[in-house]
């Protein structure tokens, strides 16, 4: 008697194969390329709607601080308020410019 031997796959089990392959490569370069592109592509998008929101955010905050300057605090005067936001906003930067490092320093 012959040993059993086993019969050539279908058809049917060849595409099964060949359609599992596929599937299995499709889900991995997903993985490994989009997820990561979508990511950073939403990452970038958001930033950018961020900056630009917090910016007129900011100028609008300017803008509010020195009317109710101009109007509570020194009664018609916009040059005193200019001056004091001003003044605010050097003492800022100067604040800033102070914790600044430099580049190419090497432990002076």
């Amino acid at each position: 008697m012959a040993p059993d031997t086993p019969a050539p796959p279908s058809s049917e089990e060849w595409s099964d194969r060949a359609v599992d392959a596929v599937d299995i490569v499709v889900d991995v370069v997903h993985d490994k390329v989009v997820r990561p592109a979508l990511i950073a592509g939403r990452a970038l998008v958001f930033g950018v709607v961020i900056a630009l929101v917090s910016l007129a955010f900011f100028v609008l905050l300017a803008v509010a601080v020195v009317r109710l300057l101009d109007v509570y605090a020194f009664g018609g005067r916009v040059w005193a308020s200019d001056a004091l936001f001003g003044i605010l906003l050097l003492g800022g930067g100067l604040a800033l410019w102070s914790m600044r490092t430099r580049r190419g320093a090497s432990g002076d």
